[in-house]
């Protein structure tokens, strides 16, 4: 049994093949999935995929990149998504100054706003931060986030910033990065913090695990996530993937 915390699987890279991707994911134990939106049109193709099979749920929100184009009245209609029964976080949300796509005061405003939605309507946070750990755990803390806590999506910093982040009552969630030869950081984290506080994810079609780094990633390559971590901590894979998948479950409410 596995969950796939972040996926991303209507993303354009999918087009011609979804639904096999998806059979694939069945057939290598992925159970449960989480689908991003993160602008108007994936939050709409991702609410479409969470209605079409049961086992797939979405989070909504506007990812850092897209900040410039979200309005007033996209919070309104966020708040009344919140609402729906497949909605399970508000996501992917954050700051990232590796692309220069929206500046930093309104990224950091579109953050905040989100932040107070999801504190107001109850639902965890996913969090997008590249780049820019020492401002996202900043404003995490000043907007009193461990209130509804959440996940650090494809965690990238160190074991020290983990537990900063689990303090403000955050899951962090590691991805293919964590099997890549030379990753240190992941894999440290991977090794050290509270099996507790630890979940898997793709983010596909994006950092595609080994063997199969520098093609698609897709929702079934979780496994190789899950069996990397518990060799790392030199524990059974079946263990390892029901600890996440328990974990998920218990964040998410279902």
């Amino acid at each position: 049994m596995l969950f796939d915390t972040h996926a991303h699987l209507n993303a354009r890279q999918f087009k011609d093949d979804q639904e096999e991707v998806i059979r694939r994911a069945k057939e290598n134990g992925v159970s449960r999935i989480v689908n991003l939106g993160f602008d108007r049109e994936s939050i709409g193709t991702s609410l479409a995929l969470a209605e079409k099979y049961d086992f797939i749920y979405t989070a909504v929100g506007f990812h850092p990149t897209d900040a410039k184009e979200m309005k007033d009245e996209d919070l309104d209609w966020l708040r009344e998504l919140s609402k729906h029964e497949k909605v399970v976080a508000i996501g992917e949300i954050g700051l990232d100054y590796y692309w220069d796509t929206s500046p930093k005061d309104v990224q950091h405003r579109v953050f905040r706003n989100q932040i107070r939605l999801a504190k107001e309507v109850g639902l965890p946070i996913v969090i997008h931060d590249r780049e820019a750990h020492q401002d996202v755990i900043d404003i995490l803390r000043e907007e009193n986030a461990a209130e509804v806590g959440g996940i650090m999506h494809c965690f990238s910093g160190s074991v020290e910033m983990a537990k900063e982040c689990m303090d403000m009552n955050f899951y962090i969630s590691l991805g293919g990065p964590v099997t890549f030869k030379n990753a240190k950081k992941p894999k440290e984290v991977a090794k050290q913090i509270p099996l507790d506080r630890l979940l898997i994810e793709t983010d596909c079609p994006y950092l595609t695990p080994e063997p199969y780094r520098g093609k698609r990633n897709e929702s079934g390559y979780v496994r190789y996530v899950a069996e990397t971590i518990a060799q790392l901590r030199e524990m059974e894979y079946e263990d390892l993937a029901k600890i996440t998948y328990d974990n998920a479950m218990r964040l998410f409410k279902l």
